[in-house]
């Protein structure tokens, strides 16, 4: 193994995805309690945009290599580490530290406040380790895809009251959380219904990921009333929120009673605050703010994503040079994609 490896770094928060920079590092040593991870696929999510344009509400670091997600094989072992060899397939947890339960804080996410995946080799907490089954079908840059994207929508939809067969899922637009959620959802047995404002997207969604209805919210700004429509006045068990507060309203008018209302995002603002805590007692309805997950979450939905070889949304894949680093990031802002959009680290 040669002792340096290619490193992408973001000199500081704030400082435009165009201002990362290659270099040249020593890999790192390893300690008595933690794996080398040799990187093979990394992918992208909205967070690395919002911190690369300084726009990131938590902690973020300068000069910190980005990217929560990566998938690869573990090429050293630390001298007390159990349970883990060389040569197994593996992601890490986005939060390193969070082991079960809610999230506690945000100083130790990958790719933020701590060096991330845009590396050829990352050292980790062996604890933080999830292993991939040998048998499993999908791509280094699908497994990387379930880091972030994948345990929040397993989060959304088994964190709290899980979802049944039969149930009915909203997902809000055709990023990577809603159709990894899609996905999920369809293996579960769910009835399942998409929102876009693209009729192109929506048509994939329908075509390549077999959802079940969906509505153009730009020709049907009242979305929620067409899906109590479609679910003939019962209203929907469970919503992927990524708008926030400009979509709450509606969001509180078509869920079930009872249901669960998982707010993911904040992509839509509001001028003005609906009464949510009205709403919420009006329909028995469980609104939840999505942190990620554990890994213990992380191990349900790796076991179940493999068990089923479920074909993990990635749309376009780039290589590893500056040049395909900053054409990835322009790719994410475009928002012009349907799943994710994967880096592959060779």
């Amino acid at each position: 193994m040669s002792q340096q490896q290619k490193v992408f770094r973001l000199p500081s928060k704030g400082a435009g995805y165009e201002a990362i920079e290659e270099r040249q590092e020593p890999i790192p040593q390893i300690g008595p309690h933690e794996v080398l991870l040799q990187v093979h696929a990394t992918t992208l999510n909205y967070r690395d945009l919002v911190i690369a344009n300084g726009q990131y509400p938590f902690p973020a670091k300068d000069d910190c290599v980005p990217l929560s997600d990566g998938a690869g094989a573990i090429v050293e072992v630390g001298s007390d580490v159990e349970g883990i060899q060389k040569g197994d397939w593996a992601i890490a947890n986005f939060d390193i530290s969070n082991l079960y339960g809610p999230q506690q804080d945000w100083e130790h996410g990958l790719g933020g406040p701590i060096d991330g995946m845009l590396r050829h080799y990352v050292p980790l907490p062996a604890s933080a380790i999830v292993k991939i089954p040998r048998s499993t079908k999908l791509s280094w840059g699908q497994l990387a895809a379930l880091v972030c994207t994948g345990i929040t929508a397993w989060n959304a939809l088994y964190g709290n009251l899980p979802l049944r067969p039969g149930q009915t899922v909203l997902f809000q637009g055709t990023g990577g959380v809603s159709m990894t959620a899609l996905m999920l959802a369809r293996a579960a047995g769910a009835i399942t219904i998409i929102t876009s404002s693209s009729d192109d997207k929506l048509q994939l969604a329908k075509d390549k990921y077999g959802v079940d209805h969906t509505i153009n919210y730009k020709k049907t700004p009242e979305w929620d009333q067409e899906a109590l429509k479609i679910t003939e006045g019962r209203g929907v068990d469970f919503i992927i929120e990524n708008g926030g507060s400009g979509t709450i309203a509606k969001s509180l008018e078509c869920i079930a009673r009872g249901g669960i209302i998982a707010v993911v995002g904040f992509l839509k603002m509001a001028d003005e605050m609906p009464d949510v805590a009205g709403l919420v007692l009006g329909k028995g309805a469980i609104v939840r703010g999505i942190n990620v997950g554990a890994k213990q979450l992380t191990d349900d939905m790796i076991k179940f994503v493999c068990a089923k070889n479920l074909d993990v949304p990635v749309e376009k894949t780039f290589g590893f040079s500056r040049d395909q680093v900053v054409e990835a990031y322009k790719y994410l802002e475009a928002a012009g994609h349907v799943g994710k959009i994967c880096i592959e680290v060779k």
